[in-house]
Formats: C-alpha cells, sequence, structure tokens
C-alpha cells in the first residue's frame, strides 16, 4: 500500500455519528489526508442530501452539498452513496478503500466484523464498543493508547464517547495519587433508541418512557469498557448512566478515593497541566468558568474538566465533573484514530517485504 493519494474511506452507516465524521473531516480542513468515497445507509438519497445540509444540534453544513445521481456531492467532492441491509450487501474491495468506517452501531461482535472482511473490506473501525475484548483486534482510546496498534489489524473499536471522556481523566489521576476505588454516574442527553412520546422498546422498559419527560436510569458497560483500557482497576470501578431532556452534550460525575491525601486545588491543578501539555493536549480541556452544558455544544475535546464543581472529602475522596459533546468529540476522536491506524498501516507496510493486505 502506498499513500501518494489521501486514505480513501467508506462510512457504513449516516446517522448522528456517521454524519458528524463526514462533517468533522470537512470542517477540520485539509481532510487530514482522508477522502470519504462512499456511505451506505437505507435513507433515501434526498433524505441524505437534506440531513447533511441541515441540523437542529450542529447547524448548517458550512459548504456545498447537493445529489447527482447515486452521488452526494460535498464542496465539490462525490460520496457514492449504497443502500444495502447488510454488509454482505457491498463490493467494498471494489471501492478501493483502506478502512470502513463503521457507524450503525449494530455489529458489536467479530463474526459481525468479519463480514465486512468477508465483503472485501481491507480493516473496519468500529464506533461502538464490542460485546468483548476478543472480538475486535484492539479497543483504542485517542491519546491514552493508539500507540498499541501496529499495522495488522483488521478490526479496531474506537470504544465509546464515555470511555474517551473517562478514561484520559482516570489515567491523569491514577498517575498523580493512585485510585483505590471509583464510582461513575454518566449523565447523558437523550439519544435515538428513545421516544419522544411513550411507545415500545425492545429490552428496556425505562426507555418505553418519553425522553424529554423523564430523567432515565439506563444500563450502561462503561466499568467494563474503561477496565478494557485501564486494566490496573478492574474489579475496582463501578458505573451507572441516566438520559436526561436535552439533545446534546453530556458530563461524567466521578467519584474516585485516592490512595494518598489530596485537596481539590492539587486535583485541579494536575488536570490543568494535563490538558495544557503532554498526550492529552487537544483532547483534555480544563475551564474555570461557570458553563452549562449547552456552551459545550460542537466542542470536539474528549472530555473538558469543570474546575469549578471538583470537591475533596475526607481528605482522600475526590468528586469532579467533565464534559463532553457524545456526538462531536467522538466524531473527531473517530478521525484521530482511523488516521494513526492508517499511517501506521502504511508504515508497517512499507517496511515489510510482503507488505500487508489494503
Amino acid at each position: 500500500m502506498t499513500h501518494d493519494r489521501p486514505y480513501k474511506v467508506a462510512l457504513n452507516g449516516y446517522g448522528r455519528i456517521g454524519r458528524c465524521v463526514l462533517r468533522a473531516l470537512f470542517e477540520r480542513g485539509a481532510k487530514a489526508g482522508f477522502e470519504i468515497v462512499a456511505l451506505n445507509d437505507l435513507a433515501d438519497q434526498a433524505s441524505l442530501e437534506y440531513l447533511t445540509r441541515f441540523d437542529s444540534t450542529h447547524g448548517r453544513f458550512p459548504g456545498e452539498v447537493k445529489v447527482d445521481g447515486d452521488c452526494l456531492h460535498i464542496n465539490g467532492d462525490c460520496v457514492k452513496v449504497m443502500r444495502s441491509a447488510t454488509p454482505e450487501g457491498i463490493d467494498w474491495a471494489a471501492l478501493d478503500v483502506d478502512l470502513v468506517l463503521e457507524c450503525s452501531g449494530a455489529y458489536h461482535s467479530r463474526v459481525d466484523g468479519q463480514r465486512f472482511l468477508q465483503a472485501g473490506a481491507p480493516r473496519v473501525l468500529f464506533s461502538q464498543p464490542m460485546a468483548s475484548e476478543a472480538d475486535v483486534d484492539a479497543t483504542v482510546v485517542y491519546g491514552i493508547n493508539q500507540y498499541c496498534l501496529t499495522g495488522h489489524e483488521r478490526l479496531v473499536s474506537n470504544a465509546s464517547c464515555t470511555t474517551n471522556c473517562g478514561v484520559p481523566l482516570l489515567r491523569v489521576l491514577d498517575q498523580a495519587f493512585g485510585i483505590d476505588y471509583v464510582q461513575i454516574t454518566t449523565i447523558h442527553s437523550a439519544m435515538n433508541d428513545q421516544p419522544v412520546i411513550d411507545a415500545y422498546h425492545h429490552e428496556d422498559l425505562r426507555r418505553t418512557r418519553s425522553a424529554f419527560q423523564s430523567v432515565i436510569p439506563v444500563s450502561t458497560g462503561l466499568a467494563r469498557g474503561i477496565e478494557r483500557l485501564l486494566p490496573e482497576l478492574a474489579g475496582r470501578i463501578q458505573a451507572k448512566a441516566v438520559r436526561v431532556p436535552t439533545v446534546n452534550v453530556s458530563c461524567l460525575d466521578i467519584t474516585l478515593l485516592t490512595a494518598r491525601d489530596t485537596s481539590a486545588a492539587e486535583v485541579n491543578r494536575v488536570l490543568r497541566e494535563a490538558a495544557l501539555d503532554g498526550p492529552l493536549k487537544g483532547l483534555l480541556a480544563y475551564t474555570e468558568l461557570p458553563h452549562a452544558s449547552c456552551d459545550f455544544n460542537h466542542d470536539p475535546h474528549s472530555a473538558i474538566v469543570d474546575a469549578s464543581q471538583t470537591r475533596v472529602s475526607g481528605p482522600r475522596l475526590v468528586n469532579l465533573l467533565a464534559w463532553f459533546d457524545n456526538e462531536w468529540g467522538f466524531a473527531n476522536r473517530m478521525l484521530d484514530v482511523a488516521g494513526h491506524y492508517l499511517h501506521v498501516v502504511h508504515q508497517t507496510a512499507a517496511n515489510s517485504p510482503e507488505g500487508l493486505h489494503s
């Protein structure tokens, strides 16, 4: 595989994350070395054009969008539109893509991932955590463990938006103070698996209730997801989640017991320094201003520490609040991981006489 051209990427699923990934790519300017050449979604072209141009959460698309036949033209680039309900319905090899970004959220196992590979996809980056660690070759949180990628992986997960928020914070705090135990509550904006008015839900009675009339407890795999990235915390972390009646931006309320005494001022200093310098610069942000959740809409960071909410009792019981745009921040991390992933693939192929499947 040579890199004398932009990397070619296809989107599978064009919902909230798929559209944010495409938009984030175009808003980055030089496109970060990517070219989205195709997208697969069951919606008709007119709807895809409309949903790309107009977004109730992130505003109008800052460019030209129009449909011409089976192409969605975005700022002059042709994105081929396909409508297949299954990975097997597309000849991914014929598209000559380097990577499929799986953004439908419908696939959670290695068997699912193999369906893409058998249909010609060279490799897949999933926008969701998988059912188990063994279901992918790697789970990556950018800024934490992207350097674990060797270029030989075929199936990679981008974890979840909550994991991308929580893991950097816990890594910093564990290195600074040591962590004995952690309890996290995710306060998450409404999602598209919730009804506007009461309606049937296939697996959760609470999610039959109106998304915009209640605060709704839901299940979460956050603790398990964090343990995959920070195995040193295994067995010492618990998490729960509630959905709240807002359309975007969520936060983590994190309570942890540190191994040594500390203070709110010291915790904030450590987090501020991590945001300003080091591997988390540009991924972790820090604020002391009196913000509300809407202030972080369209914010690309993985986590924004709200220093005004840091509390310490005991003096080892630490509580802090971190905001994140669960759509936009996560979409930007998808692009970061994809870029690093393909760079490593390219470097590995260049250094290997046999090359890599591309």
